[in-house]
């Protein structure tokens, strides 16, 4: 059972990828934010060069509609050395949904049939898809899996929400159900590609009931519970959930019973310094170690009168200030 750490725009580029991969574990693969231009600008170049990734599996996704640009991005990347690349079927963010990218490419099946046709026929490089149920009913489902099913996908990772959910309320089961059950029917020895689950996956409980309820599928994809709690790809990887059988379940609530602090404190010293490198201004950095921390609050259990301070830092040696005060 593997554990891929999804990719999350603005937040999971090469400096926090590999701070995260110097001072955490449990996590088999890692997948860049999406890139979307036939001739990559320098920020997803840098994002994807070698040198800026070393020491860790990673599969670049590529967000588009159009089997010409997918089919350019992917010869550069296999230039670069990739074995595979990864097609979003799953963003929802309303100006990537109007230009029928993302998981605006599920709103007509008949459409999504020609683009798929269009991408894995051209090629160079082996293809898996992350997507999402559809745009506004689980009915849509049915048509979209069906032609999911026809090309030749390295995996399928299902987040099953629809996109007018974006990422709130209950993911819909009986979705994932539906696309287990296809995969895996009865009497076949094998399915027809590797079969991962992404949504809302923030503790051990929850990832041991998913590898429970669905015990063929290959992995899990965690996105924003790994943000929440950077120990959590170890802590499932050590449970019965993507560990031997047998082994413990270790409990877990929203957030760990106890964080490792000199961990965390080389972690955020390494983004900090990534960021800095990286970066010709302060604020853009600032901006970033920002968004992180709205979901790092809730790993060291701070209050929102606590954490004042560091949504008011204006400099990074303020924020230097504030975080040595927070992590301690």
């Amino acid at each position: 059972m593997k554990i891929y750490f999804a990719p999350m725009e603005g937040i999971t580029g090469y400096v926090f990828r590999n701070a995260y991969a110097a001072c955490y574990g449990g996590v088999d693969t890692y997948f860049t934010p999406f890139l979307s231009n036939p001739v990559l600008n320098q920020i997803e170049t840098n994002d994807v060069l070698p040198e800026n990734n070393a020491g860790y599996h990673l599969i670049p996704q590529i967000l588009t509609n159009r089997p010409d640009t997918f089919k350019a991005i992917a010869t550069t990347l296999k230039d670069y050395g990739y074995s595979e690349v990864n097609l979003n079927l799953g963003c929802p963010s309303g100006t990537v949904v109007a230009k029928n990218r993302g998981s605006g490419a599920l709103r007509e099946p008949k459409e999504l049939l020609k683009l798929l046709d269009g991408i894995f026929s051209t090629s160079p490089l082996p293809v898996s898809v992350k997507c999402r149920i559809g745009i506004h009913s689980e009915a849509e489902w049915e048509d979209i899996l069906e032609v999911l099913l026809r090309f030749p996908m390295t995996c399928l990772i299902i987040h099953p929400r629809l996109q007018k959910e974006f990422y709130k309320g209950e993911v819909h089961m009986d979705a994932f159900r539906d696309a287990y059950a296809r995969l895996f029917s009865e009497g076949e020895a094998a399915a027809p590609c590797p079969l991962y689950y992404n949504g809302d996956i923030c503790n051990v409980q929850l990832a041991s009931r998913i590898t429970e309820e669905f015990p063929r599928i290959s992995g899990i994809m965690l996105g924003r519970g790994l943000l929440k709690d950077p120990e959590l790809a170890e802590r499932i990887r050590k449970s019965s959930a993507c560990g031997p059988a047998g082994e413990t379940v270790i409990p877990s609530g929203e957030g760990p019973d106890k964080i490792d602090l000199p961990r965390l404190h080389r972690f955020l010293q390494l983004l900090l310094e990534g960021y800095q490198k990286e970066m010709n201004r302060e604020g853009p950095a600032l901006m970033k170690l920002k968004e992180l921390w709205s979901y790092l609050q809730v790993y060291i259990g701070r209050t929102p009168a606590e954490m004042r301070p560091l949504w008011k830092a204006k400099t990074l040696a303020e924020y230097r200030d504030v975080v040595a005060m927070l992590v301690r």
